[in-house]
């Protein structure tokens, strides 16, 4: 079948009363860092935390009882997988889910407890995907794909239908690609209710697949990015088709803009989500003239991030903003010189985490010491007065070889606002 607005209506009807109405909420705060009003659409609070319950549930609902009966099998990174095995549990159905050796373990561990037998294999999700086949085929099993597919397209596409309704005056939609089918799903259903709207995809600049593909380009992609809900190589054949005849063009976002945009909505919507998620905001922050005084669309896609990865965001972040610093400072090897420094970076605010006495290994005289001390700040300009107490009382200060200086200086308008205005929505 070729997807239309009336199969993705048709999904909707099906889906009724199986899933969250997700809220598509305005968020004063992005809007007026941005400059444009933003709507941010929490498919992160689905029950599996990701919008892929959506098109999955679709296709399981579309099966013939003796494919029901023979059980399914989906290969994913995660979001597709913990969609199938829920649904498929609820449903009945014999899941066989097929991840790659790197997934997060909180997806691999969610995807076992709703039930579903997992298989890692392969190092990326299209190695993944070839074992599935092989497998799909040997054990008789129905392949559930997670994006070229039309039914499940179909079922991505409700969040479309939501979010219009919701915010009918939305101009712009700025959705993740991976394989495609998300934005090819809402793609057909956006444009088929009001043509004139514009649907723009966002990719990590590591896993440029798709925008490679429409500009006729070779596809090269990286091994690994913290988008890795999004990190694939091969996008469907049907999707396409979809994004080269429906999507306005595709923008691509680093790592540390994904970040960013990730520990952002942290700080600003208390909202958690992976990087996949966080890559529409990465854009409109990288492309906000582009979209300024109109009214966008975000697509808060899932929130499965692992604690660790989530941890070190948070952390690099911070590092950034110069709010967690490393100081190196040169002092003399003598008892109660440590605990001097010390009660000056405390006199000034510093809020002292832990230090590294160095003696060993250091090309300064004998008598000499550096001390490393990574301290809390309240970012840069609380920083310069503690390191220009520490020089006003003769002692010299560096950051340690390997760390970069904060980038406040550059955004500092931009994190004033957030400052002030966190929390408010």
């Amino acid at each position: 079948m070729s997807l239309t607005l009336k199969h993705v209506e048709a999904a909707a009807e099906r889906l009724r009363g199986n899933l969250l109405m997700t809220p598509c909420t305005y968020s004063r705060t992005l809007s007026k860092i941005t400059g444009a009003e933003v709507f941010l659409k929490f498919e992160n609070l689905q029950f599996t935390a990701a919008f892929k319950e959506r098109g999955a549930l679709n296709k399981l609902l579309s099966l013939a009882p003796a494919e029901c009966r023979r059980g399914v099998i989906a290969m994913s990174a995660g979001n597709h997988a913990q969609g199938v095995a829920y649904h498929a549990k609820r449903l009945g159905i014999p899941a066989v889910i097929v991840m790659p050796r790197h997934t997060p373990n909180v997806k691999v561990e969610h995807t076992r407890a709703h039930g579903a037998e997992v298989i890692l294999e392969g190092d990326t999700f299209d190695e993944a995907s070839g074992f599935t086949r092989q497998l799909a085929r040997r054990r008789k099993l129905t392949l559930v794909h997670p994006y070229d597919d039309d039914r499940v397209m179909a079922g991505q596409g409700t969040i479309a239908l939501e979010m219009l309704a919701q915010q009918p005056g939305l101009e712009v939609l700025l959705v993740p690609i991976g394989g495609g089918g998300l934005i090819a799903g809402m793609a057909v259903a956006a444009k088929g209710i009001k043509p004139d709207l514009e649907v723009f995809g966002v990719q990590s600049e590591r896993f440029p697949a798709m925008a490679q593909w429409i500009a006729g380009q070779p596809v090269h992609c990286d091994r690994f990015t913290v988008a890795e809900g999004i990190a694939v190589r091969n996008p469907g054949r049907r999707t396409r088709r979809v994004v080269q005849r429906l999507v306005s063009d595709i923008l691509l976002a680093g790592e540390g803009e994904i970040e960013d945009a990730v520990l952002m909505l942290l700080q600003i919507e208390k909202t958690v989500v992976e990087g996949a998620g966080a890559c529409g905001l990465a854009a409109l922050l990288k492309s906000r003239r582009r979209f300024r005084h109109k009214q966008v669309g975000l697509v808060l896609c899932g929130g499965n991030i692992d604690l660790m990865v989530l941890s070190s965001i948070i952390q690099r972040g911070l590092a950034r903003d110069a709010q967690l610093v490393r100081l190196r400072v040169k002092t003399r090897d003598v008892p109660g010189e440590l605990a001097r420094v010390s009660g000056l970076i405390g006199k000034h605010g510093g809020n002292i985490m832990e230090v590294h006495h160095q003696r060993a290994f250091s090309a300064e005289p004998l008598q000499t010491a550096m001390v490393d001390f990574t301290m809390r700040t309240r970012g840069v300009d609380h920083l310069s007065r503690i390191v220009r107490g520490l020089r006003d009382a003769g002692y010299r200060t560096s950051l340690p070889d390997g760390d970069v200086l904060p980038r406040l200086y550059a955004k500092r308008e931009q994190k004033a606002q957030v400052r002030l205005t966190a929390g408010c929505g």
